[in-house]
């Protein structure tokens, strides 16, 4: 079936800039790619277009079907909006206890909620999906086994980066991990132009002070960044993968420093910054060090990131 006509911004999504960003004159310089200006705000549009266009050419989904998944906030988001260009009834299921910031985002594009007990976490807005999609016949984007989300940050994101960067040359590429699809997909992408980067995975790391930890984050205080749930990102299939070590005080502070410089990000930037930044001290003041600012601070304005902020008021 034709697709509808979209909105352009739609049609347009991406290129996002990649910018050179050096937050102290000791520090390395790191190549970011602004994924917050993307139409709904992160990086997730990529998906939620790639996965809801393919699925919609391939007869999955018509006018008024139902797009069902969980997530506990930008990538319900972005589906949100995507359903609405393609008029699709979406339905976003997430553990108790997120952001109303992202509650209002997602009705706010005319999709609808369904939270699931916070003790068990992602894993139980999973299976809430999985019933849902019986009983309503829906269709299930899967962003933490389907390897289109990998495909669209390998067919898009990469390729961005290749274009943007100086001599076409990425050292090595920084991501957290939620669904694995971002790093997944830009280590892919980025070796298929015969580079060879390392790939490092930003892992924040309690301080044992933390609130209670939103879904089965690693952190509560990094919304997103789950542990032990995608079946997209395979070790063995990234060689010389590393897994970065960042305190999440650390990230936060990060996360701070990038909005004073005028970057209006969320927690996983600093988080993704912060690792970044160890990497390149490693290899050096020549190395070319790629990594993604994913999402808008909007969504965040009620948790501790913006902290100090409301202490000032």
């Amino acid at each position: 079936m034709k697709l509808p006509e979209l909105n352009a911004y739609l049609h347009l999504l991406g290129p996002t800039p990649l910018a050179p960003i050096r937050l102290d004159d000791e520090g390395p310089l790191i190549w970011c790619k602004l994924e917050f200006l993307n139409p709904s705000g992160s990086t997730k549009d990529r998906i939620a277009r790639h996965i809801l266009t393919k699925a919609w050419r391939e007869g999955q989904i018509q006018p008024g079907s139902t797009v069902l998944e969980a997530s506990s906030g930008s990538t319900s988001i972005a589906m949100a909006l995507v359903s609405a260009q393609l008029g699709l009834r979406f339905i976003a299921v997430m553990p108790e206890g997120v952001s109303n910031e992202r509650v209002l985002m997602i009705r706010a594009f005319g999709g609808e909620i369904r939270l699931t007990p916070k003790a068990l976490g992602i894993r139980g807005s999973i299976a809430e999906t999985e019933r849902l999609a019986a009983e309503l016949n829906g269709f299930l984007p899967r962003q933490f086994s389907n390897p289109e989300n990998a495909a669209a940050h390998a067919h898009t994101t990469a390729r961005e980066v290749l274009d943007q960067i100086p001599g076409g040359q990425v050292d090595a590429v920084v991501s957290g991990v939620g669904t694995g699809g971002t790093l997944v997909g830009l280590y892919q992408g980025i070796c298929e132009s015969g580079c060879a980067p390392i790939p490092v995975l930003a892992k924040p790391v309690d301080l044992g002070d933390t609130p209670e930890v939103e879904c089965c984050s690693f952190s509560a205080r990094i919304p997103g960044v789950i542990d032990c749930i995608s079946t997209i990102l395979k070790p063995e299939e990234m060689p010389g993968l590393e897994i970065l070590e960042v305190r999440d005080k650390d990230a936060l502070a990060t996360t701070r420093a990038l909005m004073r410089h005028g970057f209006p990000v969320g927690a996983s930037s600093g988080l993704n910054y912060a690792a970044a930044v160890q990497i390149a001290r490693r290899l050096g003041p020549a190395a070319q060090v790629v990594t993604v600012l994913p999402d808008r601070m909007e969504r965040y304005f009620t948790t501790e990131v913006f902290e100090p902020m409301r202490a000032a008021v």
